[in-house]
This record gives C-alpha cells, structure tokens and sequence, in this order.
C-alpha cells in the first residue's frame, strides 16, 4: 500500500496522528474512538513511506491478544516484520538473548505462579496464611515489586500502605524479603523479576542498552493509563531519551491502579517530553448515541464525596465522546428481588434476544464486579439451555478437537502450504464433524462444532483481513501456532461471561450489567476518594464495551427470600428512572412469590439460610451433612474426568455444592434429579444418564 493508501479512510484526528512520524506524541482516546487504527495506520505510514524499518518498530501493549490483533492488523497493512508484544514478552525476549552476556550460565527457571513460593515464605516464618491470604499476599508482593520497592523500602515508616491479612506492614515486609529468599533458593524468578532485571542490565551495561537501543529506534505504547512505575522505567530504558515514542491511553479507563498502575504518565506527558504533539480522539464509531450519552454521563456525573479521603485522588477531565453511529435501542435497568430472579431475568432476555432479535450468542457479554457473581448466572444459563463461556476460564487451544484440528492444518500446510486456507480448512475440518449448520441442542457434539466453527471463521476473517494476497495454509498455520502460544482463542459461540475488569480491550452488541448494588458497585473496600473513582471508571468500561444494546440490573436481596436491604448503585443515580418498577416490567409470578413468602431453612435445624449453597443443600453449613463421603468423593471423580472431556473449569459441570446434594439425595429416576437445586434440563441432557449410573454402582 502507499502512504497516501493508507491515509484514507482516516478521521481528521486519527489522520493527525498517523501523519506525524517522528517526535514524541500523546494520543488520548476515548473508548470506541479507533485507537488502535490510528496507531497502526501510523507505524504502517511510516514504514511505506521509507521512514520506518518494520524490524526497528517496536509496539508495546498489555495483553497478547492485543499484541496479536496489532501484528495481524499491521501485516494487512504492509507492516510485516513490526514487532508488537507485552511489556513482558518484550522484556523476557530480550532477557533470554543478553542473560549469557550480562550474567553468565542459564536464565533462572520462569516461576507461573507466586502462590506455591509465597505460603512457603510465610511457613518459614511461621505466620497464618490460608489460600485466600496468600493470594492477598502475592498481589500485595506484586505491587511492591512494580512499584520498586525493596523489602527494606517496602518496610519504611513513611510508606502509607495498610496490613495485608493478619500482617501489619513490618510483618508483610519480613514475608516479602522471605519470598526473595525461597525464590533465590529454588533459583528462580518471577514475572516482575524480567522487568526489573532488564533494567538492572540496561542501566548498568552501556554496550548492551546501545545494542538494545540500534535495534528498536521507534517505539508505540498502548494502554498507557495502565504503565507502573516499573514499566515506565523500562520505557525509559529503551527509548534512551530520543523522543521517538507515541504513547495512546484513556485516563478514564484506568482500572488497575492495585496492581501499581498509573495514569500519572499520560497526564504528565507532554511536561515529561516539551514540545510532543497532542491529539485527542473523541468519535465514538462502536456505539450508538443511546450508549454514548451514558458513558458520558457515568463520569460527569462524579462528585468528590466529603465523607471520603481524598488524599491520592487523580481525576482527569473526561473526554466527551461523541457517537458516530445510527440511534439504537433505549438502555433497560431492572430491579429484580435476589441474585436468583436476576439470574433468571438475565437467561429470559437473552432468550428473548435470540429468538426474537435474531441476536447471535457471540455478540452477547454478561458483565458482573466480582467472579463469585457468575455461579448464580452460570447456572440460569444452563437451566435454560443457554451456552456460554466463561472468560479467564476458557482454554480453547486444550480442547480435544481443537488439538486434532491443528494437527490436521500442520499437515496440511507442510504438504500444500501455498494452497488457500479459506477453501481447505473447511473441508479438512468436515471430517473431524464440521459442517456449515450448527447442531440441534447442546452438550458435547454442539461445542465441538463451535469450537471448530471458530476456526473455519478465523480462516475467512484473517481471508478477508489481507490487502493484497490471499491467506495461505501455511500462513494459516503459523497463525494458529502464534494463538496458541499467548492463548488468543478466536471467538466461540456462546454468551460471554466476564469481570468488569476481563472485559476491557472487548465488545460486544449487547451488554448485560448486572449485580449493580451498592456494596458491589462501587466495592464495598473502596473506601477513599480515590477507590471510588476508580469503581465508576469501571463501570465505564463496561458501559463501553456496548454497541447497541445495555441492560443494566441490581438485587435487592443476596439469598432469595431475604430482606430486600440492598440498594441500588450511587452511580446510577441520575442514569436510571427514579421510579424503581420501570414501565413494561413484568410483575413477579407465581413462583418468585412463593419463594418470597417462604424463607429458605434448614431442615436439621430450623435456622434461615444465608448463601446459595446452602439453599442449595437445605441446611447449615454447620450443620451435619448426610451423604456417604465415598459417593461424594466418587462423584468429585466423575467431574473431574467430564470437565476434562469437555475442556471446561470442573464447577461450572457442577458446582461443590450440587455435588453434595446430590450425594445426599441420591437420585434414581430423571425426575429426582431434576428435584436437585442447580440441576435443570440441559444438564439433565448433558450429564443425567452419567451421573445417574455413577450412583446406581455405588448403591
């Protein structure tokens, strides 16, 4: 493509950015504004225009799917050869190469998880630590490391940091330099180790921070709202002060100031680098005026709260997006009685959706603050039928047939690597049990056909992608190869269901809102100025993260039958009617008000029960169980191997809890498991016939 090829098409301000090709540049933007074209149009400008070496261009981002979205959106552009990673795959890249040079013998072993080597240090010490607290723990290690802070800084008087657990701030220092201690024992490091290290070499080794510097001469950082100190002295070490770097970020998106993230960087930029370019990207091509207004109005609606510490508030003025696409559907709110009718309300308008609307599944997300929110949804799907993936669980490159479609594509490619992957892979994929109409029902055979019919997608979508060749098997391969390297699974049909904060950098037409009470939204820990802030930033991202349609909810009560004490979000004040039954809210029927009327109790004790486990199990959890721990156990047994089977997480074929009742109801007939809480017809389907045998033989 030329450079005035790839000019076109571009807005005013997106046009602004990709045309300057040297000096330092700030890029604001807002979400849905085309950041991520602005930025890959400029470095595919630069390169077209000879002013750019594809191999000396290096684009930092957050996440590997991003980093494979930017590699793929820039080979469509002519851009091959731009080298677009994380922060640490850069970093671990470059540690791999220069460890022998700088240090000497082999990179110490690369360690997946704190957890392991934190409860060791805190044993050491002989301090409490379940698993709960160790993950506490671990995140606080975390963010003391990219923060760059020592144990000897960390422990400091002047350091305004709270206890972590039972651990008050000296003790958690002790646990952190024992951590050190374990790590250097078992000779190895962990993720932040890379960083740090990469620093160490580049401020310390003049000879490599040069070798470093000739190789990358043009840097683009995304996301720069999320930069820790760390990351930005590691920035700083690349870039050697030559000011050739575009950094592109929403203060308004920053989610994850817990992990020591800032968006000090960005607002202080152009203080930082006098004279960089400023350009702010404001139209909201994703989605439409009704979303737009309510993002909007998320943020301008804030107000510093009196009550509140105010101390290490940053808020920036928000950008005012402004929406680029045709009027859509009105926003919905409903205020449903529990976290079960909310549950439910969402499963019946979803159905309402796909069969009304013709709304495809893969354009649905259920958005919700903490992971513990999804069991209650996971299970009203199921009930009615609904497939879904769990974001953060999935682990689409594991799956049996996933695994037999790559093989088959490797073969393929190594014998016909020219031939067109748009026309093959379906007909390879045909024998495996592909075909170009989805299966009635679900269970297995339905999600083996999606998971292969996202690969048939992906074939067309990177077809179409390319400007000015057609995709080849070959290419096609090494595609896959790089996906299932950093776990960027292509899109599988199923309504999406995620955190708040795993759903940033995503989109989908209809967005679901839930759980929005206050306690949840904002979380009930953030207790300062600028921990609230940070919860209606998140709801932000969520609000964007619509095209079309929003439907936001809340409950009134946790456990069904409690008392309503619950209120809405404060965010939602001035967004959502005053009024709380809206106009067209259906009435409660008969079953949400018999279940309203009689709260559940135990059946050995007689007390109210308080969670949905226990509902569950119609008893105290302090109550006696009555089940055969052998047939439980068997049980555990049997869904271990199905979820293996079917590459899901073991609880979402059945939670603990449905496993306990069904151990101490010991079902005969479809009918009595149908009885079992947590059970309905589609795993009646799916699992029924299994679990009912399993039973039987333990009679």
């Amino acid at each position: 493509m030329t450079p005035e090829e790839i000019l076109t098409g571009l807005d005013p301000e997106q046009a602004a950015v990709a045309a300057q090709l040297h000096g330092p540049m700030v890029v604001i933007a807002g979400a849905g504004t085309g950041k991520t074209r602005a930025i890959t149009h400029r470095i595919a400008h630069g390169v077209a225009a000879g002013e750019y070496v594809p191999q000396q261009v290096l684009a930092v981002t957050f996440t590997a799917r991003a980093a494979a979205e930017m590699r793929t959106r820039l080979r469509g552009l002519g851009a091959a050869g731009v080298q677009a990673h994380t922060f640490h795959a850069a970093a671990l890249r470059q540690l791999q190469y220069f460890w022998p040079q700088a240090v000497g013998g082999f990179l110490p072993h690369l360690l997946d998880h704190k957890a392991p080597l934190v409860a060791e240090a805190a044993r050491r010490l002989r301090l409490p630590a379940d698993r709960a607290t160790v993950r506490d723990l671990a995140g606080e290690i975390e963010w003391a490391k990219v923060s760059m802070l020592t144990p000897e800084t960390y422990a400091a008087p002047g350091l305004d940091r709270d206890g972590v657990g039972e651990l008050d701030h000296q003790a958690m220092a002790r646990l952190y330099q024992a951590y050190e201690d374990v790590k250097t024992d078992r000779g190895m490091i962990d993720f932040e180790d890379v960083l740090l290290l990469m620093v160490g070499i580049i401020e310390d080794d003049e000879r490599i921070a040069a070798e470093i510097r000739s190789q990358y001469r043009h840097f683009t950082v995304d996301e720069y709202q999320d930069v820790s100190p760390l990351q930005q002295r590691l920035l700083d070490g690349w870039v050697g002060g030559r000011g050739e770097v575009c950094v592109v970020g929403d203060p308004s998106q920053t989610i994850y100031s817990f992990t020591g993230a800032t968006p000090r960087h960005l607002l202080e930029f152009t203080r930082t680098h006098p004279g960089a370019a400023e350009v702010h990207l404001v139209r909201d091509y994703r989605s439409t005026p009704e979303v737009v207004n309510l993002a909007n109005r998320v943020l301008t609606s804030r107000r510093p709260e009196r009550r509140l510490d105010q101390r290490g508030t940053v808020w920036a003025q928000p950008l005012e997006l402004i929406a680029q696409r045709e009027h859509g559907p009105a926003a919905e709110f409903h205020e449903a009685a529990d976290d079960e009718q909310e549950a439910q309300f969402v499963a019946s308008r979803i159905k309402a959706l796909t069969e009304r609307d013709g709304v495809k599944l893969r354009d649905i997300a259920v958005l919700y603050r903490t992971n513990g929110q999804s069991e209650a949804m996971e299970r009203a799907l199921s009930d009615a039928g609904i497939g879904y993936q769990l974001r953060g669980a999935e682990r689409f490159f594991q799956r049996r047939e996933v695994k037999e479609a790559l093989a088959q594509i490797r073969t393929s490619a190594r014998q016909v690597p020219g031939e067109l992957a748009v026309d093959l892979v379906p007909t390879l994929l045909s024998s495996l049990g592909w075909q170009r109409s989805a299966p009635t029902g679900t269970g297995a055979v339905r999600e083996k056909w999606e998971s292969l019919s996202a690969l048939v997608a992906l074939a067309k979508d990177m077809d179409g992608a390319l400007a000015e060749e057609n995709l080849s098997m070959a290419a096609f391969a090494a595609e896959l190869e790089a996906r299932a390297a950093t776990a960027h699974a292509p899109v599988v049909e199923g309504v999406t269901l995620a955190s708040l904060h795993s759903s940033k950098g995503l989109e989908w037409d209809t967005v679901f809102l839930t759980g929005l009470s206050e306690g949840l939204m904002p979380i009930s820990f953030a207790e300062d100025q600028a921990g609230v802030d940070e919860e209606r930033r998140l709801l932000y991202v969520g609000i964007t993260r619509a095209k079309s349609r929003l439907i936001f909810s809340w409950s009134l009560s946790r456990t069904t039958g409690g008392r309503g004490r619950r209120r809405r979000s404060r965010f939602l004040d001035g967004i959502a009617p005053s009024a709380q039954r809206e106009a067209g809210r259906p009435e409660p029927g008969p079953r949400s008000r018999r279940k309203s009327a009689a709260p559940a109790r135990c059946r050995i004790c007689g007390k109210l029960l308080d969670t949905a486990a226990e509902v569950k199990l119609k008893r105290c959890s302090d109550c006696p169980a009555g089940y055969d721990e052998a047939v439980y156990e068997a049980l555990r047994d049997w869904r271990t191997r199905a979820a293996k089977d079917s590459g899901m997480p073991a609880f979402v074929v059945f939670t603990d809890a449905t496993l306990m009742a069904l151990a101490e109801a010991m079902p005969r007939t479809e009918r009595e498991f149908l009885a079992i809480p947590g059970v309905g017809r589609s795993k009646l389907q799916r699992y029924g016939e299994d679990v009912l045998s399993v039973l039987a033989d333990l009679r």
